[in-house]
C-alpha cells in the first residue's frame, strides 16, 4: 500500500529510547501516512528509560524527524506529553518545529461528535505505585516485553509476521482484564461527566474500542507490543489498526454503529491476511 489515509490519527506509547520501541513500525505507518491531524497522546520519548541507561536507535531520530517533517508540510500536530515524558508538560502552551505542546485537547470529529484527549495516566488508582504488587507488575511486564523481544526476533528469521504476545498473556490473566475494565469504566464516567461523546487516550497499552453506555471509550494502544494507531475517517467513524508487516483493523466506532475490538482481536490480528490490500477496509480518500 503506497498510501494511507485519513482525517486524524492518534499514537501514544511508542517509548523512543527503549529497545522495546517498534519504531521501525511505526516508521512506515508515518511515512504512508497522509492526514490533517496528527495527536502524539503520550509517552512518546521515554525520558524516565533514558534516565537510567542511554538506548537510542537511528529509526528512533527518523521518527521524530518524519513527525516534524509532516509538521512542516501543514499537518496539525498536537503532543500531549505522557507519564514517562511528564517533563514536556512544563511547555504545554509552547510549539516547537511546528509541533504544538498541550497537556490535552479537545477533538471535533468529523461528524460533530467532541472527544476529550489526554494520555490517560491521570485515571491511575490513587494507591498505584504504592504497594509491591504493583512493582511485581513493573517487572513482570518488563519480562513479558524481553519475551516478545527475543519471539518476534526469532519470527522475522523465520519471515513470519508479527505476534504482539503480551496481548496473549494479558488477555488470560483475570487480574489484569479487571484492572483494564475498571481503567475503562474511569475514564468513561468522566467523559460522560465533563458532556463528551467519548474519551481518546493511551497508557494502558491495550488499545480498545467500546462503547459505554453511550460514551465512546478509545484507546490507540501502543507501539512497544501491539503496534495501534486509532484513525478517523473523514466520515467521523473511529478504527482502532493494527500496522505491522500484515495491517489489519480491529475495531470500528461510527454513529450507526460500534463494532468493539475484543482482546482476541488484538491477538490474531497479525496472523489475518492484509485486508486493506484485499479491498475489504478501504482509507478514505
Amino acid at each position: 500500500m503506497a498510501t494511507f489515509h485519513c482525517r486524524s490519527a492518534f499514537i501514544s506509547d511508542v517509548h523512543l529510547g527503549t529497545p522495546d520501541c517498534k519504531a521501525s513500525y511505526l516508521l512506515d505507518f508515518l511515512r504512508k501516512l497522509r492526514c490533517e491531524k496528527l495527536y502524539l497522546v503520550g509517552d512518546i520519548i521515554d525520558m524516565e528509560a533514558l534516565a537510567r541507561r542511554t538506548w537510542w536507535h537511528a529509526d528512533h531520530g527518523a521518527v521524530i524527524a518524519e513527525v516534524l517533517d509532516m509538521a512542516q508540510r501543514g499537518v496539525e500536530v498536537t503532543y500531549i506529553p505522557g507519564n514517562h515524558d511528564a517533563p514536556v508538560r512544563g511547555l504545554a502552551g509552547q510549539s516547537f518545529g511546528g509541533v504544538k505542546i498541550a497537556l490535552d485537547a479537545v477533538h471535533e470529529g468529523a461528524d460533530g461528535r467532541r472527544y476529550r484527549v489526554s494520555h490517560g495516566d491521570e485515571f491511575d488508582p490513587e494507591q498505584i505505585g504504592r504497594t509491591w504488587i504493583v512493582h511485581l507488575g513493573e517487572v513482570m511486564h518488563r519480562f513479558i516485553c524481553w519475551t516478545n523481544r527475543r519471539v518476534h526476533a526469532m519470527r522475522r528469521r523465520l519471515e513470519l509476521p508479527y505476534l504482539p504476545l503480551s496481548i496473549i498473556v494479558k488477555s488470560h490473566i483475570g487480574k489484569a482484564l479487571a484492572y483494564i475494565r475498571a481503567y475503562e469504566e474511569r475514564v468513561a464516567g468522566d467523559a460522560r461527566e465533563r458532556g463528551f461523546d467519548g474519551h481518546i487516550c493511551g497508557h494502558i497499552h491495550f488499545g480498545h474500542v467500546r462503547d459505554m453506555d453511550g460514551v465512546l471509550y478509545l484507546n490507540d494502544g501502543d507501539w512497544v507490543e501491539h503496534c495501534t494507531a486509532l484513525v478517523e475517517d473523514h466520515t467521523g467513524a473511529m478504527e482502532l489498526i493494527h500496522w505491522s508487516e500484515q495491517t489489519a483493523p480491529l475495531g470500528r466506532a461510527s454513529r450507526e454503529l460500534v463494532l468493539p475490538s475484543p482482546a482476541a482481536a488484538l491477538a490474531l490480528a497479525p496472523l489475518t491476511r492484509n485486508r486493506l490490500e484485499l479491498g475489504e477496509l478501504r482509507p478514505a480518500a
